[in-house]
């Protein structure tokens, strides 16, 4: 028997996200660092985007559906590739275009040499200085991102850095910008920033000016070495909104983590491989650190150990909450060879990365075992198949949040006034959204800031909370266990896993 039929449909992608006031979720994606390996999630996104537009149509896009993107390193300049507006406000790229610009610029960004000696070239010039002068990849990431800033994303989005001077991550976050002017950089700063790797690139300096005119200077290498998986980094910056007390997230508590629904994406990496171990790391020093192996272990060592810790908690979070099927996490831990590197650029390398993504797409999906580590099948769903699932989850949520929204594209504009009845009539049916009495009678009016959506509580047309702890449910309810992927409320408490 199929599921719930939406009354909502087609959904009006181009339109601006509500608010998660207006829902059942808090939607995140998250990409992780790993240089050329950005090619494995950008596999992942163009299968994703392809999904949401077979459900809303071909001007779908990501950015559409997801309250807040982070990224890191390679994952911070899909994260702004994603975001960045065009000159019609909408997404600078589609997803599926995101491979394209790794094929066709990667090899210029990391160019190898053909040369006799060129491993012995590079060891001396990892002794001398970074890998790669970095100015291709600084050329096109300015020309594509142009003078676009923080401010401007087309969703909210979260690029940790580290601050090599200040010795201590720097967080570009579109919550934070807001309450801190001065990190309202350009993202191709940000991007180059958080993509600056040491040993394989330089670190970046830059300097931003606040409305006072007070510089700020920043002075950044890769943000893998803080958060090499930066999913927790957005859903710190989402619960310190919610503590703030913005109506964005009313009536949503700090510890509501069972109303995330969060989406991580790892680049691969060579666990299986067991690439190094004690004996041969005893020996190491600096040269060897930095690299034995045709890589650079120590930078593999901290990015994988920051990326792990991430998933260890996040994984026992919503198994905890019940909620696993809001948290996916879709990573290969089964590379080899150059294909675990993240600068080995060259064409038959770039191809084989495209098949990893192609081909994990078909896994199934795997969740972290909390003892060992190690990524086993949890269920008899594959990866492709819990994407297809979660961009019918996050259609269904960008239209109840239209639904329920008096700022969202009405229900006559959509279906037409004949179709009205037969809205209400399956929407109460399926326990979706109480229409009456959110997009079809709403009166109020937008309090809207220069940087997002504010709403007071009679704005949303709510009703007042009796007994003043902020927990009345006055929106109409729809939070069905079979819609959000979770167990239903057999006890009728509003305790479980959906919640």
């Amino acid at each position: 028997m199929e599921g719930p039929i939406s009354p909502l449909q087609p959904s009006t992608p181009t339109t601006p996200l509500q608010p998660p006031a207006y829902s059942n979720l808090i939607t995140v994606l998250s990409i992780d660092g790993g240089g050329i390996r950005g090619l494995i999630p950008g596999t992942i996104l163009g299968f994703l985007e392809a999904e949401l537009q077979k459900l809303d149509g071909e001007d779908a896009r990501i950015a559409d559906y997801f309250d807040v993107i982070a990224g890191t390193s390679t994952g911070g300049l899909v994260t702004a590739m994603l975001t960045t507006p065009n000159e019609k406000n909408r997404p600078l790229f589609a997803a599926k275009d995101i491979n394209t610009f790794y094929l066709d610029h990667c090899p210029k960004i990391f160019p190898q040499s053909s040369l006799p000696f060129a491993y012995a070239t590079k060891i001396a010039r990892a002794l001398a200085g970074p890998k790669y002068d970095g100015k291709y990849l600084h050329n096109i990431v300015k020309e594509k991102l142009g003078n676009t800033r923080l401010h401007e994303t087309l969703t909210n989005v979260v690029i940790p850095t580290f601050d090599i001077k200040r010795l201590q991550p720097t967080i570009f976050s579109s919550y934070e910008v807001k309450k801190t002017p001065n990190l309202d950089a350009l993202l191709s700063d940000i991007c180059i920033g958080t993509s600056a790797a040491p040993t394989y690139l330089p670190a970046h300096y830059f300097e931003t000016k606040d409305p006072s005119g007070k510089v700020r200077e920043f002075n950044l290498i890769d943000g893998g070495v803080a958060a090499n998986n930066p999913a927790l980094v957005a859903m710190g910056e989402v619960t310190k909104e919610i503590m703030g007390g913005t109506t964005d997230f009313f009536p949503i508590k700090p510890m509501d983590y069972g109303r995330f629904l969060v989406i991580s994406l790892g680049t691969g990496s060579a666990k299986e491989e067991e690439k190094y171990n004690a004996d041969e790391a005893a020996k190491w020093g600096v040269l060897g650190w930095l690299t034995s192996g045709g890589s650079t272990p120590l930078v593999n060592v901290f990015t994988q150990a920051s990326g792990d810790m991430v998933d260890y908690h996040l994984s026992a979070v919503f198994q905890a909450l019940h909620s696993e099927k809001k948290y996916l996490r879709i990573q290969d831990d089964t590379l080899s060879g150059i294909m675990s590197s993240v600068d080995i650029a060259t064409k038959e390398n770039l191809d084989d990365l495209v098949k990893v993504g192609v081909g994990l797409l078909k896994k199934p999906v795997s969740r972290v075992n909390l003892q060992t580590g190690v990524f086993e099948p949890s269920n008899h769903e594959t990866n492709e198949e819990a994407l297809i699932r979660f961009a019918k989850l996050l259609s269904q949520e960008k239209q109840l949040r239209d639904a329920r929204s008096p700022h969202g594209p009405t229900v006559t504009h959509r279906l037409g006034i004949g179709s009205i009845s037969k809205v209400l009539q399956i929407g109460e049916e399926a326990n979706i959204v109480d229409v009456s009495s959110t997009a079809m009678n709403s009166k109020c009016a937008l309090n809207q800031s220069s940087h997002s959506n504010s709403y007071s509580r009679e704005d949303l047309g709510g009703d007042e909370d009796e007994d003043g702890d902020g927990d009345d449910n006055w929106f109409a309810n729809g939070r069905r266990g079979v819609d959000l992927g979770g167990d239903e409320d057999e006890a009728g408490d509003e305790d479980q896993g959906s919640r």
